[in-house]
């Protein structure tokens, strides 16, 4: 099926920055994507429930990821571990003496900010001026200019290189080392102020623990404190043995799971880029010692490729490779997003070593080993993860896909470019009219494609007011059912980004829909 010339005139705005992230909480409350939580009672701070356009959203976002990972893989099985865990779980990670966030407040407006996100802020804001430098040498040299060159050779470019290597290196010592003393006198250095105030009048720099407890048991004082979990990992490294003597696993292999995660963040902003209960979509990958780093390499391709058939921007994506390393790792990578806020962790890619399967056969007096019938001997695997945060990745797809556009006639719309396979809603079933045998015909399609697709019903105001609300929403494509349906089976079938339009007949519907919403056509991509 071919379409028409679009009829796009020109984008107004798609570009991330700071008016676009409040478009964008706007829309979702608007279209139902995501809701304030406990909105009636003015909402609570970094939490958010998704609606009903939303909750779709995440699931097709879940299912992309469940699929590519599980299921397109022999050798990687799920889980879904408890919320709550034995509290010694969190002692053998590290988690109740290590998870914490340097925290600094401001003498002056009184607000309390994470130190290590000042002075990432502040490297954003050199990034920017990187950025500002390119822009204009490419309107300056045109055709001819050669971005890669003019990074390298540059002198300002150069050296606000140097002063975010020279910063993150110093942020990333001092972190590791728990001299707090140097974060807030690196702070002072770049003379860092108060996003509220302006004023550079800083407290002392302060850990603070982010899990949060709770207490198991039927009465107060015979309770045990235990944790509501942090991450996802532990979960799977906690059952690591079961899951492989039955699933009869053989290294290397994964256990991926999809859980919620809970941290007592004291500075939640950025609308669900930073929450306090948030889910994540975790693979960890147990391999021979030895052989991590073949498989950290390998497992940075396969995620950046995943993220990248969905057609959001190669430009979008870029790998972060960590200096300073946690006390667990021997590697570790973000891929970052360029959010509306600027580029930020979207996923990690961490080789783990042992540390955690030690940690935990330590505590628990258990053999957490691999019996290698090739090499006749037993070893604790390495480990390989990835993790990434749903709720993040939503904002990366809403990022990408907001956009406002004028159109030739002048007019305005709000469209939602989401890949089909991941559109809350496949198709719109509308009838031009709601009269004359046209709903009635209309109900008979959906009743077709409603078992296969998700699909939604819109007879309510004029036509062109339908299309748009079904633009703003995402959904990729409408069929309209007329007067000439009722007459040789045929409607019109819209799509949404060019809002092109051809006759087609219902009979083709279901394998034109097929064709250009399914999952599979997007996993057999990668």
């Amino acid at each position: 099926m071919s379409f028409t010339k679009p009829y796009i005139f020109a984008a107004m705005s798609n570009t991330p920055d700071g008016n676009t992230l409040k478009n964008i909480v706007s829309h979702c409350k608007e279209y139902g994507f995501i809701y304030p939580s406990s909105d009636i009672y003015d909402g609570l701070g970094a939490t958010y429930d998704y609606g009903p356009n939303g909750v779709e959203l995440k699931n097709n976002i879940k299912n992309y990821w469940w699929q590519a990972m599980v299921r397109m893989h022999g050798n990687i099985v799920g889980l879904d571990a408890a919320i709550f865990m034995h509290p010694t779980t969190w002692k053998a990670s590290g988690h109740v003496d290590a998870f914490n966030d340097p925290l600094i407040d401001n003498k002056d407006s009184k607000k309390r900010y994470r130190a290590d996100v000042l002075v990432e802020e502040y490297i954003a804001k050199v990034e920017g001026k990187i950025k500002k430098e390119v822009t204009k040498a490419a309107k300056r040299f045109g055709d001819a200019f050669n971005e890669e060159e003019f990074i390298r050779t540059n002198g300002r470019v150069v050296g606000y290189k140097e002063k975010i290597a020279q910063v993150e290196k110093r942020l990333g010592s001092s972190l590791s080392s728990g001299n707090l003393a140097d974060v807030k006198a690196l702070i002072e250095e770049l003379e860092i102020a108060d996003p509220v105030s302006g004023s550079k009048n800083w407290t002392d720099v302060r850990q603070f623990n982010l899990m949060f407890g709770t207490e198991i048991g039927s009465l107060a004082e015979g309770a045990d404190k235990i944790y509501l979990r942090p991450e996802t990992a532990q979960g799977i490294f906690v059952n690591y043995l079961n899951v492989q003597k039955t699933s009869r696993q053989r290294l290397p292999f994964g256990i991926a799971q999809i859980g919620k995660a809970f941290r007592n963040e004291i500075i939640a902003r950025q609308f669900i880029f930073r929450m306090r209960e948030f889910e994540q979509m975790e693979m960890q990958f147990f391999v021979k010692p030895g052989t991590e780093m073949e498989w950290y390499e390998s497992w940075k391709e396969k995620r950046i490729n995943w993220h990248k058939a969905l057609g959001l921007g190669e430009n979008n994506y870029r790998f972060h490779d960590h200096h300073n390393l946690a006390h667990y790792a021997n590697a570790a990578a973000d891929i970052e997003f360029n959010f509306p806020m600027g580029f930020k962790e979207l996923e990690g890619i961490h080789s783990r070593t042992d540390f955690d399967l030690k940690a935990h056969e330590e505590y628990s007096g258990k053999k957490l080993q691999f019996f290698d019938p090739e090499d006749n001997e037993s070893y604790t695997p390495y480990v390989v993860e990835t993790s990434i945060g749903l709720d993040r990745m939503f904002l990366a797809v809403m990022s990408a896909c907001y956009t406002e556009e004028k159109l030739e006639d002048g007019s305005e719309r709000t469209v939602l470019r989401i890949p089909p396979a991941l559109a809350p809603n496949k198709v719109a079933i509308l009838p031009l009219m709601n009269k004359d045998d046209l709903p009635e015909k209309a109900r008979e399609i959906l009743s077709q494609l409603k078992f296969d697709f998700a699909t939604q019903y819109d007879a309510k105001d004029a036509i062109g007011k339908r299309y748009r609300r079904q633009d703003a929403i995402g959904t990729p494509y409408c069929v309209t059912i007329d007067h000439q349906t009722l007459e040789d089976d045929s409607v019109t079938f819209r799509e949404r980004d060019s809002m092109a339009q051809e006759r087609v007949s219902i009979a083709e519907l279901m394998q034109t829909l097929e064709e250009k919403v399914s999952m599979k056509r997007l996993l057999s991509s990668l």
